[in-house]
């Protein structure tokens, strides 16, 4: 049963979660083989302001 966890900033709408969900399962299906029913997929999301890139905090206002 493949099991994957994505973690992304908040802000994606339900549709697009769905199709990113759809893709993935649809991919992880086709190259291993599996059933879709034993996939799962996992979606954490954060707030701009826990995720850094680079040393800084997306929530700051862009330079």
């Amino acid at each position: 049963m493949p099991v994957v966890t994505i973690t992304m900033a908040k802000g994606r709408s339900v549709e697009q979660k769905k199709q990113m969900a759809e893709e993935i399962a649809g991919t992880i299906t086709r190259v291993l083989e599996v059933p879709i029913e034993r996939v799962t997929i996992l979606i954490h999301e954060l707030e701009k302001e826990n995720i850094a890139i680079a040393g800084t905090l997306l929530s700051e206002p862009k330079k």
